[in-house]
């Protein structure tokens, strides 16, 4: 899949995803490869971006999500890099 992590000053993200994990405003769900055409209000909180078995992390005042024809679109107020550790 396609996302782009787009904020009113500047293009946050773009690059390949395998799956995104972002903050609903009624609880977090994710988007895989083809997943059915979708938009949907986002809360504050963190969306992972999981690609090649990397995650990537970046907090985000809420927004709108987007998925089209395996291209994720976040339209975000602000989106910032964050580090998380996961436990194995």
């Amino acid at each position: 899949m396609k996302l782009e992590i787009v904020t009113p000053d500047k293009k946050v993200f773009q690059g390949p995803a395998s799956g995104v994990q972002v903050p609903g405003i009624e609880g977090s769900f994710e988007v895989l490869e083809n997943h059915a055409a979708l938009v949907s209000a986002l809360g504050e909180g963190t969306v992972r971006i999981t690609s090649g078995g990397k995650a990537e992390y970046f907090d985000i005042d809420g927004g709108v999500i987007e998925v089209l024809n395996n291209t994720i679109v976040i339209l975000a107020e602000t989106a910032v890099p964050s580090i998380k550790i996961e436990n194995k």
